[in-house]
């Protein structure tokens, strides 16, 4: 088999590296390395956006180490028995293609995935070394996000997360069901105890930073995960039970939901068409309403319908409050905090303006317009000084009135 060049094998590895949810390929400018200057493109696949820490928004270096592996999970593209074009990156060949595309100022930082090579070991072992090569050879201060092996030896994860400013452990599927017959190869058991693992070491460096200021930082930018959705029987309901039960039990900072795409060359015991995106993007709103909204699981989950999925045509948080309209209509002027997130409409910026506002003065359904997007989905659901919506509250017809007239990729404006 002929040699492949480098631009080959970041071609191959980059565009394996899309299926991976935890950052998302948007907004850089094109720029490459044709003339003969420079190395690599951040045209097509490669060049990925993550959020640091302190919330600043960082281009990644999104490539896999290899999309060889000698696991067979149904639902990916570089599945052992999967016909695909293979490529391997050596540990150094990372190193330098990172060092390179950082110095071009292309890229902040390195999100860095794999195929299992070897072995779980053999392949973590890589992948550490990466990022062990690129802090202490190349005293490299940009961020790196890791993804590791839930096989691999417990040691080599922990030296991950001395290296990395993010490790992430997939969970792949959300019920343990899913993943014993999608996945064969891969145990619940040993995710869970990876992650669990990962927790305590993070907790423990952050008590170690308190009382040493030599104590190494670990995974500062915490742990993330990532679930396919669409791929099994899994309902709306159960991923957002299993999403809340992996903040609770694992502190992880992000949950992602990646909807399954079928693949080339597909299992049979597979779905033939993948899920509606809106899906998930109502999953991500649902996430978003346990994390800053303040809503338990069960609320959440309470928005689904008898079959345990979302609507799409509405999110999540209008279909609760059409589900609970004795909750409202509530008085802007009086409502708490956590009364006023459930307004269909209000953001969280915006329920805190009205806290601020009305301190000084009563509030007018024209301030509180100005916080939002749309009145009108508003005003079914508040009191102002100015308005009382009578009847128009209980209207059985209500939801056409507050719903968009077609499905978008609105947050909760």
């Amino acid at each position: 088999m002929a040699q492949l060049s480098t631009r080959e094998k970041l071609e191959i590895l980059a565009d394996a590296a899309k299926y991976d949810a935890s950052c998302a390929s948007s907004g850089t400018a094109k720029r490459h390395s044709r003339d003969g200057k420079g190395l690599g493109s951040t045209e097509g696949m490669g060049i990925c956006h993550a959020y640091a820490p302190d919330g600043r928004c960082i281009s990644l270096l999104k490539i896999l180490l290899t999309n060889s592996c000698i696991f067979d999970c149904h639902y990916c593209i570089n599945r052992k028995s999967s016909n695909v074009r293979r490529a391997r990156f050596t540990a150094q060949e990372v190193v330098q293609l990172t060092l390179a595309f950082y110095k071009r100022n292309y890229i902040e930082g390195l999100f860095l995935s794999s195929g299992i090579i070897r072995s779980s070991n053999y392949t973590m072992e890589q992948l550490v070394e990466v990022a062990r090569s690129l802090r202490e050879n190349h005293d490299f201060r940009g961020y790196i996000h890791l993804k590791t092996i839930p096989d691999a030896d417990s040691e080599l994860i922990r030296q991950a997360g001395l290296y990395a400013d993010r490790v992430s452990i997939n969970v792949e599927l959300p019920t343990i069901a899913g993943l014993a017959r999608l996945a064969p190869d891969k145990s619940a058991s040993r995710i869970e105890g990876a992650m669990a693992g990962m927790k305590a070491a993070i907790v423990e460096t952050k008590d170690a930073k308190k009382r040493f200021k030599s104590a190494p930082r670990f995974a500062p930018a915490g742990q993330s995960t990532q679930m396919i959705v669409g791929a099994d029987a899994a309902t709306d309901r159960d991923i957002v039970v299993r999403a809340a039960g992996l903040y609770g039990a694992f502190g992880l900072r992000r949950v992602y939901y990646s909807a399954f795409s079928p693949i080339p060359d597909a299992s049979a015991v597979l779905p033939l068409q993948r899920p509606p995106l809106m899906r998930e993007h109502r999953l991500y709103q649902s996430d978003w309403l346990m994390r800053f909204y303040d809503y338990r699981p069960d609320e959440v989950a309470d928005a689904a319908d008898a079959a345990g999925m979302l609507p799409l045509d509405i999110d999540p948080k209008l279909a609760w409050a059409l589900k609970h309209r004795a909750l409202f209509p509530l008085d802007i002027n009086r409502a708490d905090r956590a009364l006023l997130l459930r307004v269909p409409g209000l953001g969280v910026k915006a329920v805190n303006a009205i806290l601020a506002a009305r301190r000084w003065r009563r509030l007018r359904l024209e301030d509180v317009a100005r916080l939002t997007v749309s009145v009108t989905k508003l005003r079914p659901f508040i009191v102002a000084e100015d308005w009382h919506p009578g009847a128009l509250t209980d209207r059985a017809e209500l939801k056409p009135l507050v719903a968009p007239k077609a499905a978008q990729l609105e947050l909760f404006g």
